[in-house]
């Protein structure tokens, strides 16, 4: 676990702040919590998260966001600063303000510390309420690695910088906000940031299968494979045969093409042979910034749209106008089209009326969605502020929302004037009149991990699916709340754990917005649930939402959305990439219109007998696992569910002199083991047959010394000699194979043990007495690449095979052994984010002995566990920032805007990198000039029992030939 103190309540002032707890130098992760968070920081990472303290300040609809994102991250400390008390105005904006905490008139920081503090009990969250300004000593900030500032003024946040960058080593300082539409985020990390690891990107390793002899030398990739690098990048060598002087040495390399590159002189070293392995090495990057004072003039911008190239200056100097006029005014802007605050902005920037216009009536409103959007990427600068890991912001990042307001133009002030309820935030960007279609909207959600509970929360804040308004939020989801959830699906506390998604996530969504109507189900939305989730229930939905990992699930949902005509959003994310996806009836293409090439598949001959790196021997010990534990004894269980007892099988058999179909139960009966320590034994007897006979029998099909026709070595990389391995149950990895196989084996047959019984003198003891037949050889073994998996082939049984199955069944039945519990076994599933069920033991031991037994360089537990179990890394601020765009364009849906106004996205905050496109547009097929259809259209006739071919063409005749203006459809 990360061994910091539990969330305690400290209390603090910026001048007094409270004291900051001390911690060990060397801690373990909770893996059960952070696992998913740990494939995209690593551990170094972690580990520098977990002793560092962050200063947050002004926790409204943006602080909030950031304080959930760095708490769910696992920072040591979080200080959350703020002055404000609460108002009805922040029930539409801060998910952790309720209707209590206005009425008895608490501070913000108080009404969410515990809130916030109960995300994660390894965070410490103290409060400050004093007054930070001007006149305020800052040398308290010295205790803290980050300082993060939002709803600050431009001065103040200005000095604070300069004493942040002056600092040494410097404080990392962060300044942020939302103004109605539109949002920034300035990062300064100091003069010399140095960062270990700019892109986040996990190395390739390549095999080679050439390397010239001249200057510049030249490496060319095996199998024609894309390298993937860039010139000025280095590489490191090993396994080269022949060229040998390269191998553990590091060349920076010149792309010649994308399978070739030049490394430098290689005309003195040997000639190269064969084999051999490239990786890139990752090169620390030292970043240079400047202080926000010198940035403002000459600013370093990321831009987002390229369709707007010139938006990013635009809206830094709108809003430095804005700031201005904060400075001045002290207050904000009215919603007025001609308010002081946009004669102020236009005099102040001489920019475009229009977009001065536009931002300056919003800039007194918040979207709440906006600010998931930008506390998501402010949160991730956090974590590289203290990590050096990912590239940070070169220094600004403006994002604005300008397409959801520009139809609202011509709408009178009175549409935007607040009216003293939860929504006055979001009513001062787009209205009173599309706030009550939000309110009226009814959306089918598949999905509730993750990006489901963002999503949720962003439709409390914004009134989505009012009760009182006849709209509803239907949801469903069929898992269960585990641990490692906790971490991202922040609607989720350890007291969920084991209970629903769906209904936990929907009593949390009205502790937020009590007016919200949720309906929740634990349905997958499948052909199976297809009487449930009906057309006639699609039919009265605005829109479909989809929360899901599984690709096969969204597409389904898109189809039965294009079917029904409905528009989708759809989103996912991987680490710290995020993508959304806007599917609109008859303006965009669907979900199913474009296809990711598929997931290359290892040759079943490579994962048995010619592994060659460590994804083949993972690969290799979860089939082992899913063969013994899983496949085998269901089809055991569904052999005896339609055979009546183990007489009648050998009755039948005998007269049909034949075994086929039953040959393999007939082995799992006659071998079935009765007693904790058969277990042990039959776990012996698979490392002599996995580790040591497998190399043998290859070794003996194919020595070493074994040419191909045309005169080349068998064994040439890619394939790998393997080495039998001897048993030594001192060895920890050999130990952990054998029991964790035993605790597996007495799981499917039912037979217990205690953990007396796992002691290393207790199975040392039961080896002993297990004898290992010798090895003998078999036949050749098959190269074929092209060889499939057994369960994919017929299986031959021999005669003598038979005889002995037969054989064995009648001494079985003569023992009176079988008996009905003996007829079911218990198929055991993998089960990889529980460590004390063995699951991940026999894996990583597997793999690991494989590795092993072919020289290949093993893996970690973490990295096993991520293979084997397809992991897919997540961190909470990329799905906070890809739910916060979607539901910028369910904003836009409700509204019914056109093509042009919706917004696809794919990011990388890690780089980072934005890109904001208009979506695909619909392909339409050409009938005649005046007649084309596309994926949208859909000719419905409704007909009945007797409903004749005369029936249907005259309904096509009323519905149809209308329609398209046709004269004629059929000619009989």
């Amino acid at each position: 676990m990360l061994f910091i103190s539990p969330t305690e309540s400290h209390r603090g002032t910026p001048g007094h702040p409270s004291p900051l707890p001390t911690m060990a130098d060397s801690m373990d992760i909770d893996d059960s919590l952070y696992s998913r968070q740990r494939y995209v920081l690593g551990d170094s990472a972690m580990q520098k998260m977990a002793r560092s303290a962050v200063f947050l300040s002004g926790i409204g609809a943006l602080g909030v966001e950031i304080a959930k994102n760095i708490v769910l991250a696992g920072v040591k400390a979080v200080t959350l600063h703020d002055c404000k008390q609460c108002e009805v105005w922040d029930l539409g904006t801060n998910f952790f303000i309720r209707e209590e905490d206005v009425h008895s008139q608490k501070k913000r920081v108080e009404a969410v510390h515990s809130r916030v503090a109960e995300l994660n009990p390894y965070v410490q969250v103290s409060v400050s309420t004093d007054v930070l300004d001007e006149n305020t000593d800052l040398s308290f900030l010295k205790r803290y690695q980050c300082v993060v500032l939002t709803e600050t003024k431009l001065s103040l946040q200005k000095r604070i910088d300069h004493f942040c960058h002056s600092q040494q080593p410097p404080i990392k300082f962060i300044g942020c906000d939302v103004f109605g539409i539109c949002s920034r985020v300035f990062c300064d990390f100091g003069e010399a940031f140095e960062v270990s690891d700019p892109t986040g990107e996990e190395p390739k390793e390549l095999f080679i299968q050439n390397i010239s002899q001249e200057n510049p030398g030249v490496v060319t990739c095996m199998d024609s494979r894309t390298h993937g690098l860039q010139t000025g990048q280095s590489v490191c060598f090993k396994e080269i045969n022949g060229m040998s002087e390269l191998n553990g040495t590091t060349h920076q390399v010149t792309v010649l093409s994308p399978y070739s590159f030049a490394i430098g002189d290689t005309s003195s070293f040997q000639p190269y042979a064969h084999a051999g392995i490239f990786r890139l090495v990752k090169m620390p990057k030292t970043f240079t910034f400047e202080t926000m004072e010198q940035q403002l003039s000459d600013p370093r911008l990321l831009t987002p749209d390229f369709s707007k190239p010139e938006a990013p200056l635009q809206l830094h100097t709108i809003m430095l106008a804005l700031d201005a006029f904060l400075e001045q005014q002290c207050f904000k802007p009215l919603t007025s089209s001609r308010s002081p605050c946009f004669e102020w902005v236009l005099s102040y920037s001489c920019i475009n009326q229009e977009l001065v216009r536009s931002v300056s009536r919003c800039a007194r409103g918040c979207l709440s969605p906006l600010a998931a959007v930008v506390g998501g990427i402010a949160s991730q600068e956090v974590l590289k502020a203290l990590t050096g890991k990912f590239s940070p912001l070169q220094q600004w990042f403006y994002l604005d929302a300008i397409e959801v307001i520009q139809p609202l133009q011509s709408l009178p002030a009175e549409e935007f004037a607040p009216r003293g309820d939860r929504y006055d935030a979001l009513r001062a960007c787009i209205g009173e009149s599309l706030c009550l279609k939000l309110h009226t909207f009814q959306v089918f959600m598949v999905g509730c991990g993750a990006i489901g509970c963002e999503m949720l929360k962003n439709m409390a804040l914004m009134g989505v699916g009012l009760s009182r308004c006849s709209g509803e939020i239907c949801i469903t989801d069929p898992d269960l709340i585990e641990k490692s959830n906790l971490n991202r699906q922040f609607l989720f506390r350890p007291q969920h754990i084991r209970k629903p998604k769906s209904t936990t996530a929907a009593a949390a969504s009205l502790e937020i917005n009590p007016e919200l109507q949720i309906d929740a189900h634990l349905n997958k939305v499948c052909p199976a649930t297809e009487d449930m989730y009906s057309d006639a229930f699609f039919s009265r939905l605005n829109l479909v939402v989809t929360a899901l990992d599984n690709v096969e699930a969204r597409r389904y949902v898109d189809s039965r959305s294009v079917s029904n005509q409905k528009a989708l959003l759809d989103s996912g994310t991987m680490g710290t990439k995020g993508h959304t996806e806007i599917i609109v009836p008859y303006l965009t293409e669907s979900y199913n219109s474009h296809r990711d090439p598929p997931e290359e598949e290892i040759p079943f001959c490579t994962l048995k007998s010619f592994p060659a790196v460590i994804e083949h021997t993972i690969q290799w010990a979860r089939d082992k696992f899913e063969s013994a534990f899983s496949h085998k004894p269901s089809i055991y269980n569904m052999f005896w569910q339609t055979h009546s007892s183990a007489q009648e099988v050998l009755r039948v058999r005998i007269i049909l002199h034949s075994m086929e179909g039953s040959f393999q139960v007939i082995k799992l009966l006659s071998r079935r083991p009765t007693q904790w320590e058969h277990c042990l034994a039959l776990a012996r007897l698979k490392f002599d047959k996995y580790f040591k006979r497998k190399a043998l029998q290859l070794l003996h099909s194919f020595p070493l010394d074994t040419r191909l026709k045309d005169g080349s070595l068998f064994w040439q990389s890619p394939k790998r000699p393997p080495s039998p391995i001897e048993f030594e149950l001192s060895d920890p990895l050999h130990f952990s194979f054998v029991v964790s196989s035993a605790r597996l084996f007495a799981g499917i047959y039912n037979i217990p043990h205690s953990e007396e019984q796992l002691s290393y003198e207790a199975v040392s003891s039961v080896l002993a007495e297990v004898e290992v037949p010798e090895y003998k050889p078999a036949e050749k073994v098959s190269t074929d690449e092209t060889v499939k998996k057994p369960d994919q082939l017929q299986m031959t049984v021999s005669s003598e095979e038979e005889r002995q199955a037969i054989s064995q069944l009648q001494k079985a039945i003569s023992s009176s052994s079988v008996t009905p519990e003996r007829l079911r076994m218990t198929p055991t599933f993998f089960e990889k984010d529980d460590d004390s069920n063995g699951h991940m033991d026999f894996v990583a031991s597997a793999s690991a002995l494989r590795a092993h037994m072919y020289a290949i360089e093993a893996a970690d537990r973490l990295q096993t566990k991520r293979i084997a179990g397809k992991i897919i890394p997540a961190i909470a601020t990329s799905t906070a920032a890809v739910a916060g765009l979607v539901s910028l364009e369910l904003i836009k849906v409700a509204g019914g805007y056109g093509f042009e106004l919706f917004k696809n996205c794919f990011f990388n905050l890690a780089i980072p990198v934005m890109v904001l496109t208009e979506t695909a547009q619909v392909k339409r097929t050409q009938i005649r000039d005046d007649i084309s259809f596309s994926i949208w259209d859909r000719w419905t006739i409704f007909g009945h029992e007797d409903f004749t071919l005369s029936d249907f063409m005259n309904a096509v005749k009323v519905l149809i030939i209308p329609k398209y203006g046709l004269k004629q459809l059929f000619v009989l």
